[in-house]
């Protein structure tokens, strides 16, 4: 079998790659719309401090669970 490569990466390295890359992207686009809806609806510093918590405990998660398969040595 033909291993395909791109960007002189193979295919998993590639997408490894972009899903860092990207989910990335999306988790920084993801504090700017929290931070925003905090700006919009008048929060004030309790408010915005529930917002990031209730809304970005996801965020931490996808994070976290990144960083304890790397500290177990899982791939």
């Amino acid at each position: 079998m033909v291993e395909t490569v791109i960007f002189g990466l193979s295919v998993s390295e590639f997408e490894d790659l972009c899903l860092k890359i990207f989910v990335t992207g999306l988790i920084t686009y993801m504090v700017f719309i929290i931070a925003n809806l905090a700006y919009e609806s008048k929060a004030g510093k309790t408010g915005t401090i529930w917002l990031f918590l209730a809304l970005g405990l996801g965020m931490f998660g996808f994070i976290s669970k990144s960083l304890i398969a790397k500290m177990l040595g899982i791939h």
